[in-house]
This record gives structure tokens, sequence and C-alpha cells, in this order.
């Protein structure tokens, strides 16, 4: 499964808005195979916080480890953000 991030907006910022992001995709992702990726791509961020990303990405990186594939990170401040999450996880985040 692939979801677009952009679907949440552009600048993605705030624990409380990342929170919310996670919860609305909780109906989608339940419906993953066991064997299938979800796949976040990132085409299209601007702006990517920590705050956001931990509430958001850290748990998926949690529960589907090596499903979890992330696209499009070459933006400098979701790169940033990758770099940060990964180091605070103690775990690499898949991407391609």
């Amino acid at each position: 499964m692939k979801i677009d991030l952009k679907k949440f907006g552009t600048t993605l910022t705030s624990r409380q808005n990342g929170r919310e992001a996670f919860a609305a995709l909780q109906s989608q992702i339940t419906t993953l195979d066991v064997n299938e990726n979800l796949e976040l791509d990132f085409e299209g961020v601007i702006t990517f916080s920590p705050s956001w990303g931990d509430e958001f990405l850290s748990p998926l990186l949690k529960s589907f480890d090596r499903r979890l594939i992330l696209i499009n990170t070459a933006n400098p401040s979701v790169k940033a953000t990758l770099e940060l999450l990964e180091e605070i996880n103690q775990e690499e985040f898949k991407k391609i």
C-alpha cells in the first residue's frame, strides 16, 4: 500500500498534527496483509518536523519494521528529520 504524505499537507509540523495524521491512517493500514509493505511517499512535502515525524513514523516503524518503506526522501527537511528519528529510535528507515 502506498500513502502520499502530501495528503496530510505540505508542511508537516507539530506533535498534535502528527498524532491526528497517524489516527487518520489507522483505518487504512488495518486492511494490510501481513506480507504487504507500507510505502510512504514524501513527494511534495516541503517541511517535515521531528515532532510530527515522531508521532507518525515512530509507531509505524515499531509496527512494520522492514515493511515500512520511505520514498522520495531527498528534501533536506525530510532527510534531516529522518536522520534524527533514526538516531532516537536506534533503527534505520528503509528508503528507496
